[in-house]
């Protein structure tokens, strides 16, 4: 399933695609020579990555990035580096982002929507043009600068998978769900795992509830003992599943899942982004993590950076990945969940490829 990054950035750059995993910081240094309006590339290019309001050990969406990054620059033999902003405000970005062009990188990568308002202000400005911009978590549309890419997925569709896989292998009970900030990308991973969990109750003789006060946004993706508060609530009332999609606040809430499992009761947590069997981890050979709902970061940023060290990097383009592009999914390996589960996602992912099963980027259509 991690095979190609999409259809459109095939056509751009031809290259061997490595799935990330694994991180060391590499020191940042300055020295690149670049000339206004012509992006630095092959061995004089340093790569870079801000953070958003997460850490980069958040074992979600900013580790992912990061891994991706880190993974090209190692191999190519790059100088990377990643800074953490000193807020979350528009203007910590834009200056996060400015230090880093000063030290001498002409590759940056952004994750996440909140990025939006800062990288739109560097591109107006005109004082970095030779600068390559990744926005994950984006679609920029018109607001694609020349030297910028901007990057979403069809969460929906990971979510769906997560949601299939979640209620066949329960059979019953109920499920519930923690967001980070409401934002789009999160949004449709609530949205595409709840259609997963009434599809899979439509078709596959699963009787999953759904309880709508037990889907909520937590505003925030770090903060830990809020996603433990949350989940304490849920579990307390009777779901068995959280679905988790709000990076270090979603960590929260596999800790609480963690704790339980390991006094004896049956409930779960679905990861997001990434793999996150690791995190929910009990430290017996056994995890939490019943499944995860996976969009997969870490080999767009790389294969973004091995573009841009080629001469390729496709400025001016929104990318728009999902099924069809084999960029998302649930992750193929999970001891926690069954073979037969396996095999039924398997045939829901293919329906989705062909057009069989169209799951929606709304709310159209869910519970009341």
């Amino acid at each position: 399933m991690k095979k190609t990054l999409a259809l459109l950035l095939i056509a751009l750059i031809a290259m061997t695609s490595v799935f990330a995993n694994g991180a060391s910081e590499t020191s940042a240094a300055a020295g690149t020579t670049a000339t206004s309006g012509v992006a630095t590339t092959g061995d004089g290019l340093m790569v870079g990555m801000v953070t958003d309001s997460g850490t980069i050990d958040d074992r979600s969406f900013n580790q992912g990035t990061w891994e991706g990054v880190n993974r090209a620059a190692q191999e190519l033999g790059l100088t990377a580096t990643y800074l953490r902003p000193n807020g979350t405000t528009t203007g910590d970005y834009t200056t996060a982002i400015y230090d880093l062009y000063d030290q001498g990188y002409r590759f940056i990568a952004c994750p996440g929507y909140l990025f939006e308002d800062a990288i739109k202000e560097v591109q107006a400005s005109g004082d970095c043009d030779d600068l390559m911009l990744v926005i994950f978590d984006s679609n920029l549309g018109e607001n694609c600068g020349p030297n910028t890419v901007s990057v979403s997925w069809k969460e929906q569709e990971s979510g769906f998978l997560a949601g299939v896989a979640t209620a066949v292998d329960i059979v019953e009970g109920s499920v519930g769900f923690v967001g980070g900030i409401e934002i789009p990308a999160v949004q449709k991973f609530n949205w595409g795992f709840q259609q997963g969990v009434a599809y899979a109750n439509a078709n596959y003789g699963t009787a999953i509830e759904m309880d709508p006060n037990n889907f909520v946004y937590s505003g925030s993706f770090a903060d830990l003992a809020l996603g433990g508060q949350l989940a304490t609530a849920m579990y307390d009332s009777g779901v068995d599943v959280i679905f988790a999609a709000a990076g270090g606040t979603g960590v929260g809430v596999i800790n609480e899942a963690k704790s339980r499992r390991l006094a004896g009761q049956d409930v779960w947590a679905v990861g997001v982004d990434v793999d996150q069997y690791s995190v929910g981890d009990m430290g017996n050979g056994e995890s939490c993590i019943l499944t995860s709902a996976m969009k997969y970061i870490d080999k767009a940023a790389y294969d973004l950076v091995y573009a841009a060290y080629n001469g390729t990097f496709p400025g001016g383009t929104n990318m728009l990945l999902g099924a069809d592009t084999e960029d998302l999914g649930i992750p193929t390996e999970n001891p926690n969940l069954s073979d037969a589960t396996m095999e039924i996602v398997a045939q829901v992912e293919q329906m989705i490829i062909n057009g069989e099963i169209s799951v929606q980027d709304n709310a159209e259509g869910l519970i009341p």
